[in-house]
């Protein structure tokens, strides 16, 4: 696996690289035996704390990320190699379980919802110079999925939302994390 270590507005030493190096590559060999690559970010926080990001790619369509801050570079290398851990632990036990969930996700019913429409009082006329700049725009792979495996990489990514493409509609669907900490589905009609 490739592993790259940079920091930002910190030096990363050469024993810092190679520790961050073999952590990593004998944690995603614990699960996989093959992982496409990594990048640590390496920074400094307010408060002299350092933080830690790492960005690794397990497998094409795979991302998983983690964040760890504390007051010794690798306590936060600590911090953020346990979250992937616990990622790609429960992924791979997803994974093993998949037999035993297919025959349910054949069964698996449409969601009940109502979409309502909004009253014509309540719409306001949004002027342009409002509108929030737009900071940056990026591509990205939209993948096909099952709702199941969106949530899935939902919580791989560490991201508030998901847009997919539903592999048993064949429609393009949303899952996103809600406030109270459940999972949200938007499926069009």
């Amino acid at each position: 696996m490739e592993v790259r270590v940079s920091g930002h507005q910190i030096d990363t030493g050469s024993a810092l690289q190679e520790h961050v190096s073999e952590r990593l590559t004998s944690m995603v060999e614990k699960y996989f035996n093959r992982a496409i690559s990594s990048h640590v970010t390496f920074g400094k926080e307010a408060g002299g704390a350092f933080s830690c990001d790492i960005v690794t790619h397990v497998m094409q369509g795979m991302i998983v990320k983690a964040h760890g801050v504390a007051h010794d570079i690798h306590q936060s290398l600590d911090q953020a190699t346990a979250k992937i851990d616990k990622q790609l632990r429960r992924y791979k036990r997803r994974i093993q379980d998949r037999h035993k969930q297919q025959s349910y996700a054949q069964r698996e019913e449409e969601a009940a919802y109502t979409i309502f429409a909004p009253i014509e009082d309540d719409v306001e006329e949004v002027e342009t110079s409002d509108a929030p700049p737009i900071i940056a725009e990026t591509t990205a792979d939209i993948p096909e999925a099952s709702v199941a495996d969106a949530v899935m990489m939902l919580d791989l990514r560490d991201t508030n939302a998901l847009f997919f493409k539903n592999a048993g509609t064949e429609r393009h669907n949303m899952v996103y994390r809600r406030r109270d900490g459940s999972i949200g589905w938007v499926e069009p009609r």
